[in-house]
């Protein structure tokens, strides 16, 4: 009897450790940690001149006890409730200014201790720059003078940053929220619950996504409306003046002529099923003290917002300030009730009304399709943008604001990449707004592009001929490199700065004279942060799937890699899958080969430096053409597309397609559940932070508009974890413990683990704690590099073997 309870009891052990390991936090083999570990690359801000540059240093990732500071996860927030701010922000850990004229970097003094600083604003004059410093009590912010480069403390009350912001309203004068009350005295949980959570609806649609983070609770209301409260100041002279009364701010936005506040406040009722940007609000024009002047919209929450692409919620939307004018407010009107489905010449109507506000608002222009924004220039010029996502379709005019007059300069497929004319290239006007730039008295709009090519990406910089209707490229990057302009100095004079990079180059500054046509100046000298990635060979190839559309990947092989002598190496594929209209479209070369290699936590390249042929940005096209769509065969064009990229790299020499794992993160995640629950193609997966389950988002995912009780069977079909049974290669699950996505709930993995396990397949789940949709902490990162290590080792590259 004795022997038969030491045998059950050592079973009910092993049972139990089969089925959950506490192992501790593990790393990597060194040379990934070291990858993962190096020091990132300052990030920089230009002036507009180009004269000074401000570079921001940031620390790799935050520890796991940084990540575990509380945190109130709430109105699709998060919040820290110690310092009333976001709870989730990479920070910059020191400043320094570079003039670029005498090349000379100086330290930024007087910066607090322990630096954690939000993005730099510069003033208009661009003499000085603004930053937020965050502390476990509080939020401060602080000036820095570029002549001196000397910072200095300017705030007298904390700020609140969990909606608000701050900026400069003019040389002298910075504007921020600060928060109405001290933390001491947010409201306080009770015991008990006064009675149950009741929500209730008679008669109306409510067809919202699957957001996370909601309220949940009367003490949720309490808990948002305290924090989100806030007060908004201007701080002159270090004095902090009042602007009307404390408020939910999801905006407060100066006029250009600095007279008059545009703000949109949050009011009661709280909605359980939005985030806060779907919440009821007011938005309204007060004058510089904070005193109402206007009313310009009541607004309802947009639970009731029809479901679908392209449809709206029926009220205006789109409020802002004219960027040309004094004082001219600009918003959006739905003409067909909010339905795009809805017969009707135009379905969008953009309306405007100046200053003193006392009249009605006037008509601006109407579109054919959803209104997308006005790029301003002046009073005679502007860009007017239309779209459908639905059809993915983007139309651009060239309005006269003036006389509503337009014309048409583009038509085009927003995923036809070779027909992207680029972006105009904007400056600051008299009110110090950001504009569309002209040169050749008002004939030529300068732009700026991704230049897309069956070569891959050429960034070019071009004059858009206003009366011929087309681009003259001025410059257009070289073969071999991958440069960019980041900045336009002088459009009449063609002085522009680039970032320019290559395979074995890191990416720099330059700056570039294309009239004088001498060679590039370099700005900056950045280092190569992660030199073991140079030792890796990069190729991107080409390859047909079997319907004849045109694919591509980015292929990393080991270091001194020889095909002949070390044979055919396993095969990590990492891809996400999207969605076309048209083949041609989905056959087009997307990125550059020419691309500096630097990775992050989320890349699959690692690998390739311990033994392994990693297929990165594998592409994965769903096309539906004409009056299909293209999930209607999703899970088809899924396996064709796997197996053209297995099949490339066996032609090509380099790949063992018996020894073939594929990965992905988010949707990506959900195609690797999809390709082993309907293939056999590959040993293993890898799922991070997926949705394998649609019906949890039944009124629609991704790019799919159509609701499950329209569609069942493809919202059965698409689910991995409807054919759970099926999986039989070994899958690891990978989740974030908090993530806020919407849809991609962790209890998707969880519900495929316990499936799959059930099932008897092979199958692990890592939560990793603390964790969003997007990873952060040091020690979860490592420990995610070894897991994906270790089954990578285990089942993919001794397989075969």
């Amino acid at each position: 009897m004795k022997k038969f309870f030491t045998i059950w009891v050592l079973l009910a052990f092993w049972v139990s450790a089969s089925a959950q390991t506490d192992i501790g936090y593990q790393k990597p083999p060194q040379v990934i940690s070291d990858i993962l570990l190096a020091p990132p690359t300052p990030s920089v801000s230009l002036n507009d001149k180009g004269t000074i540059m401000v570079l921001s240093e940031r620390t790799s990732y935050p520890s796991i006890e940084e990540l575990a500071q509380p945190e109130l996860r709430i109105a699709g927030m998060r919040i820290n409730p110690a310092n009333v701010g976001p709870s989730r922000s990479g920070y910059i850990t020191n400043f320094k200014i570079k003039n670029l004229q005498n090349m000379q970097e100086v330290q930024v003094k007087a910066l607090p201790a322990k630096l954690l600083a939000g993005s730099p604003r510069w003033n208009p004059s661009q003499t000085k720059f603004a930053f937020s410093h965050t502390t476990l009590s509080g939020i401060d912010l602080y000036e820095v003078d570029i002549a001196s480069a000397t910072a200095k403390k300017v705030n007298k009350t904390f700020l609140n940053l969990v909606m608000g912001s701050y900026d400069y309203a003019d040389d002298a004068t910075l504007v921020y929220n600060v928060v109405a009350k001290p933390v001491a005295q947010a409201p306080a949980k009770p015991l008990a619950p006064s009675g149950p959570v009741i929500q209730e609806n008679i008669g109306k649609a409510a067809p919202s996504r699957t957001y996370q983070d909601l309220i949940k609770s009367p003490y949720d209301e309490q808990l948002f409306e305290f924090y989100a409260t806030s007060q908004l100041v201007e701080n002159k002279g270090g004095v902090e003046k009042k602007i009307g009364t404390p408020a939910i701010y999801l905006s407060a936005n100066l006029s250009p002529d600095k007279r008059y506040y545009m703000v949109e406040t949050i009011r009661k009722p709280f909605s359980y099923l939005v985030p806060v940007n779907g919440f009821p609000s007011t938005v309204a024009i007060t004058d510089r003290s904070g005193k109402p002047v206007k009313t310009l919209a009541t607004l309802s929450s947009s639970e009731t917002a029809p479901s679908g692409f392209d449809n709206v919620q029926d009220v205006p939307r789109s409020f802002n300030w004219r960027a040309d004018e004094p004082a001219t407010a600009v918003w959006v009107k739905p003409l067909d009730g909010g339905l795009i489905k809805n017969t009707v010449p135009f379905h969008d109507a953009v309306y405007q009304l100046s200053a003193p506000f006392s009249g009605s608002e006037k008509e601006l222009a109407k579109t054919e399709m959803r209104y997308r924004g006005i790029i301003w220039g002046d009073a005679g010029m502007a860009m007017l943008n239309e779209g459908l996502s639905g059809k993915q379709r983007a139309r651009t005019w060239l309005m006269n604001p003036g006389t509503g007059s337009k014309e048409m300069l583009f038509d085009r497929s927003t995923n036809d990449r070779y027909s992207d004319p680029g972006s105009p290239v904007l400056h600051r006007n008299e009110y110090g707004r950001q504009v569309m730039q002209t040169v050749n008295n008002g004939t030529g709009i300068p732009m700026e592009g991704e230049g897309a090519s069956s070569d891959g990406d050429l960034p070019f910089y071009a004059v858009f001929d206003v009366k011929e209707k087309k681009n003259n490229i001025l410059w257009r990057c070289e073969k071999g490199y991958y440069e960019s302009v980041v900045d336009v100095v002088d459009a009449e004079g063609g002085v522009i700065i680039t970032s320019r990079q290559s395979q074995d180059e890191a990416p720099n500054y330059y700056l570039r004279n294309l009239k004088k046509r001498i060679a590039p100046v370099p700005l900056t000298a950045f280092a190569d942060p992660q030199p073991q990635l140079r030792k890796l060979k990069k190729e991107k190839i080409s390859y047909k799937r079997r319907d004849g559309i045109d694919l591509t990947a980015t292929v990393y092989l080991p270091e001194g890699y020889d095909p002949a002598k070390d044979g055919r190496l396993p095969i990590v594929m990492w891809a996400y899958p999207r969605e076309f209209k048209s083949a041609s479209d989905a056959a087009q070369v997307r990125g550059s080969q020419y691309t500096f290699t630097r990775v992050n936590w989320g890349s699959p390249v690692f690998y390739a430096a311990t033994g392994y042929a990693v297929m990165d940005a594998t592409e994965f096209p769903i096309v539906g053409e004409g009056d299909s769509k293209p999930n209607d065969t999703f899970i088809e064009q899924l396996i064709w597309n796997a197996e053209a990229a297995l099949k490339a790299a066996h032609d090509l020499g380099f790949g063992d397609t018996s020894r073939a794992a594929v990965g992905g993160h988010s949707y990506g995640a959900f195609m690797t559940a999809n390709l082993l629950a309907h293939s056999r193609l590959f040993k293993a997966g890898i799922a991070r932070s997926g949705a394998y389950n649609r019906t949890l988002t039944p009124f629609g995912f991704q790019n799919e508009d159509r609701t499950y009780w329209q569609a069942p069977d493809l919202y059965f079909r698409m689910s991995p974890f409807s054919y759970a049974n099926n999986i039989k290669d070994a899958l690891l699950l990978v989740h974030g413990e908090m993530d806020n996505n919407p849809g991609t709930f962790p209890i998707n993995s969880e519900r495929l683990f316990n499936a799959v396990k059930g099932h008897g397949g092979t199958v692990r789940f890592v939560s990793l704690p603390y964790e969003s949709h997007g990873y952060a902490a040091e020690e979860n990162l490592l420990h995610l590099l070894k897991e994906q290590y270790d089954w990578l080792e285990k089942y993919v590259k001794t397989r075969g073997k």
